[in-house]
């Protein structure tokens, strides 16, 4: 699962955050989570 971090906007696993959600790069504390580039296409009626 993949994270950006608001402040530096580097990419982040899942296993480079610790117990504490903090970036491994700067030290921020508020990343979110990374949406997958894949659009999909729904058929209104």
């Amino acid at each position: 699962m993949m994270y950006k971090c608001l402040n530096c906007s580097k990419e982040i696993t899942l296993e480079q955050i610790s117990e504490k959600i903090r970036c491994p790069f700067c030290g921020y504390r508020i990343v979110m989570k990374t949406r997958p580039k894949k659009i999909s296409k729904v058929l209104a009626r």
